[in-house]
């Protein structure tokens, strides 16, 4: 399939597997988190606003929780699958720290998730938000438990290996291998940045339709305060996961930065701000560069250097240009995101953050803003260790099953199509979902004084 070899195939169809399964994992750990937060404010306050906007998003949760967990069971099929020489040499460590996933994460979610989406009335008030915590610890347990195997393939630390079989030597080690803090914190932010932005779309339709609308209006304050925190957050915790990649993943940064090698007759290393990287002639080429500004934020000096690309044998490369383009559309829509935080601060402090339309039409069109942007990451993340699967010690052609190209095309198509049919269909629901009115979600004491007064607050 267009000069595919097997290992490339297999990546594809576990790409496809895990761009899709991401959306679903981010707005199931970002929707529990706003959740918990307006069920709390709900009974501090006892303002019937907020347990509207519980009601309004409780069912969107259960939709998304519901798909997320299909679509990611076929995972856990796949490394079985198309990558059982990596399961027969690693599966000691990476299936073990799957199997806490499922009995912690997992287990947790499903105990208390019914009474979360049905227990409503029929157990107490603090029953209940315990029940919607629980759930929205199950989620990032599950994150966190997720990632420490993917981070222990990145950097992997605390292992033996015996009869050619990788075992934990310190589960310590292999938990808190060198990069899963700083991956745990870059997702679970990118998760409620993703949810922030979903919400506050929605929620800028329907003041685009109904100014007054009190659920709305509160929803969409609450939903921008959330991306107000986590957006300044993530670009600091980025810059620490960078500096963390230049530690231990030194050839992933020279990809993301496009540096090919150190220029003796020039201090210091530009950032490389558009170019095309050409690995053939081992260049940029149309580069757009600001001088010494990648040694600033790399080195924390003008005139810093690191190590290019071409310090490794190119069989150890990435794909440079996947991996260089996915980063900037990362860090560019970060950015683009702190704007829109900062247009929020701007309207709130005038007083106008509900009332001026060029806004609200902005934010419905940056619905998918966090999710292209997570996207982009876990691309730079995933492409840039190649072709390394656990990184430095087992290739990507060394860990896949010994199928025939044929083989994983026909899985290739047949899952790409039931992922998108189950995607589409998600995404109809979803939006059939959005269009009730949110105040309609408000219990009957919405026409109280209260309630009414809220109409009239700039949040």
């Amino acid at each position: 399939m267009f000069g595919l070899e097997a290992p490339d195939l297999a990546r594809l169809q576990f790409a496809a597997t895990v761009m899709y399964h991401i959306i679903f994992l981010a707005l199931s750990i970002g929707i529990a988190t706003y959740l918990v937060l307006a069920e709390a404010l709900w009974m501090k306050t006892g303002n019937p606003v907020y347990l509207g906007i519980y009601r309004f998003w409780t069912p969107h949760f259960a939709v998304n929780y519901g798909v997320g967990v299909v679509s990611g069971v076929i995972m856990a099929f796949e490394f079985g699958t198309n990558w059982s020489v990596f399961s027969a040499r690693a599966g000691g460590i990476s299936g073990v720290l799957l199997a806490y996933e499922v009995l912690t994460a997992f287990f947790l979610e499903a105990a208390f998730f019914g009474i979360m989406v049905l227990g409503e009335g029929r157990v107490s008030r603090r029953v209940h938000f315990f029940s919607t915590c629980m759930v929205a610890l199950g989620a990032y347990l599950s994150t966190f438990w997720i990632l420490s195997s993917n981070s222990w393939m990145q950097t992997p630390a605390g292992y033996a290996i015996e009869g050619g079989q990788f075992v934990a030597a310190n589960w310590w080690h292999v938990i808190f291998n060198p990069s899963q803090p700083y991956r745990i914190v870059h997702m679970s932010l990118a998760a409620l940045i993703v949810s922030g932005f979903a919400i506050a779309s929605v929620a800028a339709w329907h003041l685009l339709r109904d100014q007054r609308d009190a659920v709305a209006r509160r929803m969409f304050s609450l939903a921008l305060w959330l991306v107000t925190v986590t957006v300044p957050l993530q670009i600091v915790a980025g810059d620490l996961h960078g500096l963390n990649t230049l530690e231990h993943q030194p050839a992933k940064l020279a990809a993301m930065e496009g540096h090919w090698q150190n220029d003796p007759e020039r201090s210091g290393m530009p950032m490389v701000v558009l170019a095309w990287p050409d690995m053939e002639s081992a260049s940029n080429r149309f580069a757009l560069e600001i001088p010494h500004l990648s040694s600033l934020y790399l080195t924390h000096s003008l005139n810093g250097q690191v190590q290019g690309l071409k310090h490794w044998p190119r069989d150890e490369w990435p794909n440079v240009p996947l991996v260089f383009w996915a980063f900037r559309i990362m860090v560019y829509l970060g950015f683009a995101m702190l704007a829109l935080v900062a247009m929020s601060l701007w309207l709130r402090h005038r007083r106008r953050l509900f009332e001026t339309r060029w806004y609200l039409k902005l934010m419905v069109a940056a619905m998918p803003i966090g999710a292209v942007a997570m996207e982009a990451g876990w691309i730079t993340t995933e492409a840039g260790r190649q072709p390394w699967m656990i990184y430095g010690m087992l290739r990507t052609a060394e860990g896949v099953a010994p199928y025939a190209a044929h083989t994983l095309v026909a899985s290739l198509l047949g899952l790409t199509a039931v992922y998108t049919l189950v995607f589409l269909l998600g995404a109809v629901f979803f939006f059939k979902l959005i269009r009730r009115a949110p105040a309609s979600a408000l219990p009957a004491e919405f026409h109280s004084p209260r309630v009414r007064s809220d109409r009239r607050q700039r949040i």
